[in-house]
């Protein structure tokens, strides 16, 4: 058919039309007007009103119950839930406030949770909404009164859930619901199973009413389940859901035990009953900060027993602290955070945290270590370090959780003014902490030490299978005598400098440290030593062991020292151990293993002046590295070589060794051309 046929055809339809109204208006009479327009609103009018008369008619005596079928599928399409009601269906239209009872309702799961069963089951549900916001597109329930409502809800560990629209659609959306004047619900059961956070709820709720002013009864959730296999806890009160108004907060009490964390909150919805406003004042207590993470879903880093107070507010895709305060084990904590739900579904952490005394054994429990048994610590981290104790050990073998690390982001800073600790001279701690994607990043990391600092940076990197661990740091501008703390006069006393870099793979930092790879250099110059020390070095019994029993204090130049380990799959080996003082070149050899924490180091001295009674034997250094033994080697002595031997060996690695530090030290120090004159002056003697 062509485009003229249907031309034809239209114009053809509307002369008919046309000759049609001519006709009826000629038998309308005389005196009323030839117009159509008025003719055709009386007809339109008689239509709406034949509709309306046949839709009341429908309403007054419609069978609902044989509605119920078109009804349960008109929801299903418009849900994507298979939505059915097995029950009586009664409506009543005739009010401001339209009613319906629905009983035996049944709201499916979405496809992919098919096999899960039912979403929601009630048996009876009592509903009247406000007739005239519906025209708007607004939902206002005048009452919502639900008898028997059994929900179960489902969230697997990718994070998809059978309350959102799909696997990416509705994540960290809060569920809110339209706004209900009068709110009750009578034997109603909650299940909750949650595998991304290995969390399972099973609760109950009802409300009882009263029309007493004093007590006007109350709204009441009780719960329990398990969290990582512990027993939890959760017991729930509020106003009584009778008369709630949308502009009007709505108070609630809350207490959660979940193992040795106990948190209670005093808080308020703002606007009822819309979940993602709402503010409450808590109080947190618990064994380690890390196992708030199935409640709250921020992965925080192991701690001594907590106890901390604060307020938490939430506003949509946000929410935090903005003043939190308390004690994390033997430190004190302040601060501030706040967690937001970015566009691509992941948690970003903002925080900046402060400690005015920080107790250093409390940050080994960062590291999966435990304070020490004389602290405050959870029986689990006592057991923890009375292991480690029993077996000789430092390095900690608890294993990172890295699905925690990848599932949330952050920028956190952490400073402390003043830090205590026994085994080192720190004074202070500075730290900003990033997670990007799985990325773990501690830079700058800082630590004040009573005099100098050691600063650098470590990354853990948990977008593999095994997180890889990676480290970088130098110590500067401070002093032998500072890192060694020994009682009475220090035998050796200088500037020091150092560099450690290495990286490993593992999931603790006992696997990382055990096939760890790198370089490690420790660098003096300028200092002194005492002379007995020096003396024994040699082992000149006469001079060495006579000074020690005197408590002479002399001490001799230290011109140079530096020591290096090259450290391969775990195990650092002495590349540099050398330290030149003006009556003694002191040299040795040796290893440290990170994989058994275990040590062997020899150390001799070359005399550069004859004495009259010498015993060429090493001193020691052997045993593990919490407890290791200093002794003489009695039997056997190193091979014969005399200075020019021992500097032979020993000055060719300063030039690689030196600049790994600091690429000013071997000029400043001038180590290297110290020790070649050296060597070049007692060839010349021996020759």
């Amino acid at each position: 058919m062509s485009f003229n046929f249907f031309t034809t055809r239209l114009k053809a339809r509307a002369n008919a039309t046309g000759a049609w109204l001519k006709r009826a208006g000629a038998r309308v009479g005389e005196g009323v007007s030839s117009e159509p327009w008025p003719r055709i609103g009386i007809w339109a009018g008689g239509i709406v009103a034949a509709f309306a008369l046949t839709l009341v008619l429908f309403l007054t005596f419609a069978d609902w119950n044989a509605l119920r079928g078109p009804i349960s599928r008109f929801a299903s399409a418009a849900t994507g839930r298979q939505i059915i009601i097995g029950g009586n269906l009664d409506v009543n239209p005739w009010s401001w406030t339209p009613e319906a009872d629905v009983q035996g309702l049944r709201i499916g799961n979405p496809a992919r949770f098919h096999e899960r069963g039912a979403f929601a089951e009630v048996q009876n549900a009592e509903v009247s909404v406000r007739l005239l916001p519906l025209f708007i597109g607004r939902f206002d329930i005048v009452r919502l009164d639900l008898d028997g409502a059994h929900v179960a809800l489902y969230r697997s560990a990718e994070g998809d859930s059978n309350w959102s629209a799909g696997p990416n659609a509705g994540r960290g959306r809060q569920f809110n619901l339209p706004a209900i004047r009068e709110f009750a619900l009578r034997n109603g059961r909650v299940q909750f199973e949650d595998d991304k956070r290995n969390m399972v709820l099973d609760a109950t709720f009802t409300t009882q009413e009263s029309a007493d002013a004093s007590n006007p009864g109350s709204f009441e959730l009780n719960g329990e389940g398990r969290i990582n296999r512990r027993p939890f806890t959760i017991a729930l009160s509020g106003a009584p859901l009778l008369n709630v108004r949308r502009d009007r907060p709505y108070n609630f009490v809350a207490e959660v035990h979940a193992g040795a964390t106990h948190i209670e909150a005093n808080g308020a919805i703002n606007r009822p009953f819309d979940f993602g406003v709402w503010g409450a004042d808590i109080r947190a207590r618990g064994s380690d900060l890390a196992d708030l993470y199935p409640l709250i879903g921020l992965a925080l880093p192991n701690t001594p027993p907590y106890n901390l107070t604060g307020r938490v507010e939430r506003n949509g895709q946000r929410y935090g602290m903005p003043n939190v305060q308390g004690r994390v084990g033997d430190s004190d904590l302040r601060g501030a955070f706040t967690a937001t739900r970015q566009r691509n579904g992941r948690l970003l952490l903002d925080g900046d945290f402060q400690s005015n005394s920080l107790d250093f054994d409390d940050l080994l429990a960062v590291l999966g270590g435990a304070p020490s048994t004389r602290e405050t610590a959870s029986p689990e981290q006592q057991a923890i370090a009375a292991q480690l104790a029993a077996q000789g050990r430092i390095l900690p073998d608890a294993r990172l959780d890295i699905s925690r690390v990848r599932n949330m982001d952050a920028r956190v800073s952490y400073r402390a003014a003043r830090v205590r600790s026994d085994r080192f001279p720190l004074r202070g701690l500075f730290v900003d902490v990033s997670i990007d994607e799985g990325l773990l990043l501690l830079d700058p990391l800082q630590l004040e030490l009573s005099r100098g600092r050691l600063g650098g940076a470590i990354s853990i990197n948990a977008r593999h299978e095994t997180p890889r661990v990676d480290m970088d740091v130098r110590l500067t501008n401070t002093r032998i005598e500072s890192i060694i703390a020994l009682s009475g006069q220090p035998p050796v006393t200088g500037p020091l400098s150092g560099r450690a870099q290495f990286s490993g793979s593992g999931a603790s930092v006992r696997d990382a440290a055990a096939n760890a790879n790198g370089n490690i250099v420790l660098v003096t110059q300028g200092g002194e030593v005492r002379e007995a020390f020096a003396e024994l070095t040699g082992i000149n019994v006469t001079r060495g062991l006579g000074l020690l029993l005197s408590d002479d204090d002399s001490t001799t130049n230290v011109r140079c020292g530096v020591v290096s380990f090259r450290v391969q799959n775990g195990i650092a080996r002495t590349r540099t151990l050398v330290v030149d003082t003006k009556d003694v070149l002191i040299g040795g050899e040796g290893q440290i293993s990170l994989r058994d924490e275990t040590m062997s180091v020899r150390i001799q001295g070359e005399p550069k002046e004859p004495r009259l009674v010498r015993l060429e034997a090493p001193i020691t250094i052997e045993g593990s590295l919490r407890a290791p033994r200093v002794g003489v080697e009695a039997e056997g002595a190193l091979g014969q070589g005399g200075v020019a031997a021992l500097l032979g060996s020993l000055v060719a690695p300063l030039a690689a060794v030196l600049p790994f530090v600091d690429a000013g030290l071997a000029e400043d120090a001038n180590c290297g051309a110290l020790l070649a004159g050296r060597q070049e002056q007692r060839t010349r003697e021996e020759g």
